[in-house]
């Protein structure tokens, strides 16, 4: 079970530099993470990638190597060292915070050699249409590992574990090449035909001695590291069914819960449905139809229809699998799925996330530390206010009103042990007041935008109701003018 109020912190982003070592920046970030509530921590890829000490993380070379060997320039990941990973985690854990490690299971890049394959083209835009005759190319697709030298592991990877590759080295042409006797996984992503093929050599899930080799790798990262649970990357091009089977036979061999979501990337709330039905409800994804409202919003220049802003989104089809979240490396400026929700709403996108009683927040590296490659300092002072909001005043009964264009809200009443409640107003366009409840234990209790602490306050009637105001493009919210905020800061 996710801890009550829980939220995870995704701890990078894609323009990190490599010095100093993320693992001990995170270690030392220990007991703040904790203090502001923070509960889980989803780190980047841990293992070594092909580019080495630079990689990202999504390059996978070798799943065992994180941080130990001489591999691909380098004994370090571009994070650090394995014993640096190991200590950030045992620091996490001393808080009482989770970690949920990154896993790349699609496709792995940096072979240690080539093999001559049997191999047809296909059209890009129509994986299933065959573009070429049958032809001998030069792959690289010879996994050997030479610098860990089997240990942990003595399986070499070769070219029957894989169902394709982008680039032929005899001719130097770049194609999508299928293997001549393999197909591509069917249950995918129909996008394209057929998602299945998304870079480097693409990992064949209809190989038993590929599923037994990635069963037999989460046993041992599980037992290595003593994670918590995963991020699995991009689940729409893995064979559906895949991970309901690999996370079923882990949670029964560690028994352990391990929390897992899946990046299923796609504002298609149909497409994530039929996932999760496929596999079994076996993992959380993150809400990607409720980023790209978040995204339109803030580009909508006031013309968003902000009483829509749920509507067809996980969280509301399904509020307990539903990781919700309003940027990441990969929506950052620059990257693949760049979709960047502008720095004015992204307060307004945050109290969504943070502030309601449905789904699991996310919170963005780039988005608290900020983002020196983009020049984005981030919205730290903000999000610590949020986070002190969920941690402390985000319990009780919800009540939405979202019964207007531009000028929605929703109120929590509070509960036994966290008392006050609070009422949160956003405002894409013009601002103005809507009449909402909290309850009626608070009739007659002063409430205080704790946003903007100098504006009037309100004063609860008989019900528990009260006129609420926010300014133009803006969000406020208001919390009991008694609450201990207003005497400190919130951290």
């Amino acid at each position: 079970m996710t801890k009550t109020n829980g939220v995870i912190l995704q701890y990078f982003e894609w323009y990190l530099p490599n010095q100093p070592h993320l693992w001990k920046l995170l270690k030392q970030d220990a007991k703040h993470l904790a203090d502001i509530g923070i509960t889980a921590v989803w780190i980047p890829p841990a293992y070594k990638g092909a580019a080495g000490n630079q990689d990202v993380g999504y390059g996978v070379y070798d799943l065992y190597d994180l941080g130990e060997f001489p591999q691909k320039g380098s004994i370090e990941t571009k994070y650090g060292t394995k014993e640096e990973l190991l200590d950030a985690i045992n620091a996490l854990h001393m808080y009482d915070i989770d970690v949920y490690a990154d896993i790349v299971f699609d496709h792995k890049m940096g072979a240690d050699a080539t093999e001559q394959i049997l191999a047809v083209s296909v059209d890009p835009r129509d994986r299933e249409e065959i573009t070429s005759n049958e032809e001998t190319i030069e792959a690289w697709t010879k996994f050997t590992f030479p610098g860990r030298n089997g240990k942990y592991s003595d399986y070499i990877w070769n070219w029957d574990d894989f169902d394709g590759i982008d680039y032929d080295q005899a001719t130097k042409e770049n194609r999508i090449f299928r293997f001549y006797g393999k197909d591509w996984d069917q249950q995918v992503d129909g996008e394209y035909q057929n998602y299945d093929y998304l870079m480097g050599a693409d990992i064949d899930f209809q190989n038993p001695d590929v599923i037994q080799e990635l069963n037999r790798w989460g046993s041992w990262f599980v037992d290595t590291t003593k994670i918590d649970g995963f991020r699995m990357d991009a689940v729409k091009h893995i064979h559906f069914g895949f991970y309901k089977n690999w996370l079923e036979k882990l949670r029964k061999d560690t028994g352990k819960e391990l929390f897992s979501v899946g990046e299923y990337w796609s504002g298609d709330i149909n497409k994530l449905i039929h996932y999760m039905q496929v596999d079994d409800y076996m993992m959380s994804l993150f809400d990607v139809p409720l980023h790209y409202h978040f995204y339109d919003a803030s580009r909508s220049n006031g013309h968003y229809d902000m009483s829509k802003l749920l509507d067809g989104t996980l969280v509301s089809y399904d509020e307990f699998k539903a990781v919700t979240f309003v940027d990441n490396h990969d929506t950052q400026i620059g990257q693949s799925l760049e979709s960047w929700v502008l720095d004015w709403f992204k307060p307004m996108a945050y109290a969504m996330i943070l502030l309601r009683q449905q789904g699991y927040p996310c919170i963005f590296y780039g988005d608290y530390y900020g983002i020196p490659h983009n020049q984005i300092s981030g919205l730290r002072d903000t999000l610590d206010i949020l986070l002190y909001l969920r941690k402390n005043l985000a319990y009780g009964i919800q009540h939405d009103y979202f019964d207007d264009p531009h000028v929605v809200g929703f109120t929590r009443s509070g509960d036994a042990k966290h008392t006050g409640g609070l009422a949160v107003l956003l405002s894409d366009q013009m601002g103005g007041q809507k009449k909402m409840c909290i309850d009626t234990t608070y009739a007659h209790v002063c409430y205080r935008d704790c946003l903007h602490p100098e504006k009037d306050s309100v004063i609860l009637d008989e019900n528990g109701c009260g006129n609420f105001l926010v300014d133009s493009g803006s969000l406020s919210i208001y919390i009991p003018d008694t609450d201990g905020f207003f005497d400190k800061k919130p951290v």
